[in-house]
């Protein structure tokens, strides 16, 4: 790159160069990663790059790509650079402070706008999202329901001020109430709640070491790592959610791809009824969804 001055650098021949640079930092998907950042280096959608593939570049805007190939040649993920990442139909801004959203967590979003009626009408219902995070999850299913009250906690006051920040964007911040809380801790256990919902850490503690560099450095270890077996949050919802939940109201929970055996005899043993799990699109179990029966609460 700096063989050439920057006039003779277009996009094209920079999309071929950064792909080659990023293959060579052993960067997954290399041309995406190229092509991203170029595009939101730009201001353009991926797409314009290949009608405009032999736009040439400004000194200025080659500087503002090399800042960015750097970052992602040690590893930093793409929606950490830009600053925000699309999930569902939302593009969300994302940091460190947040775990990046990922595309299988939209299936949990579809469970539960399956389990919401479209109007709120006279009796809108009540749902719940433990560990809010960036907001994408309850801000999605918000979107796709509105006339229903939605609330969302987080423990990290630096993640709910991302999650606030997200439904703003998205004119929805009058449909959720965003709250501070270690999962049930600033609750009264009251059953008030028709739906749960959740994507807590659920990876093993000793596994975390061994995720993709670009997991295990830069995303926070507080919304990955589930303790010994990776189930310590997922034990704590399950134990406390139906003090929470109206009688016959449902707790829908991500949870790891090995882990529907444990989940399930935790559900069962906790009382729940209609125990059921939903597959991600790689086939594994992804969705854990499961009824409070009317005679506990």
């Amino acid at each position: 790159m700096q063989q050439q001055t920057p006039q003779q650098w277009h996009i094209l021949s920079l999309l071929k160069w950064a792909e080659s640079y990023f293959a060579s930092h052993d960067i997954e998907d290399p041309r995406a990663s190229a092509e991203m950042l170029l595009a939101h280096t730009l201001k353009l959608r991926r797409i314009d790059l290949y009608i405009r593939y032999d736009q040439p570049l400004m000194s200025d805007e080659l500087a503002r790509f090399k800042a960015l190939i750097i970052r992602r040649a040690a590893g930093e993920p793409v929606a950490y650079i830009m600053g925000q990442k699309g999930f569902w139909s939302l593009e969300l801004r994302v940091t460190p402070d947040v775990l990046i959203p990922r595309p299988d967590t939209e299936i949990l979003v579809e469970a539960a706008v399956g389990a919401i009626p479209k109007d709120g009408g006279e009796t809108p219902l009540r749902v719940l999202e433990l560990g809010t995070g960036s907001g994408a999850i309850i801000a999605a299913i918000a979107s796709e329901r509105p006339g229903h009250c939605f609330f969302a906690s987080d423990c990290s006051i630096k993640a709910l001020d991302i999650a606030k920040e997200n439904a703003r964007y998205h004119q929805l911040d009058a449909a959720i109430c965003f709250f501070a809380s270690d999962w049930f801790s600033a609750l009264m256990p009251i059953p008030r709640f028709d739906l749960i919902v959740s994507n807590p850490p659920y990876i093993p503690s000793a596994d975390i070491d061994a995720l993709q560099p670009e997991i295990r450095k830069f995303e926070p270890r507080n919304a990955l790592d589930g303790g010994k077996d990776g189930l310590d949050a997922i034990r704590n919802i399950i134990g406390h959610a139906k003090n929470y939940l109206k009688p016959g109201g449902s707790l829908m929970l991500e949870i790891g791809y090995d882990q529907r055996m444990q989940v399930s005899e935790m559900s069962e043993s906790g009382g729940y009824e209609q125990i059921r799990f939903i597959k991600d699109y790689g086939g594994h179990d992804r969705v854990g969804c499961m009824v409070v029966p009317i005679h506990l609460c």
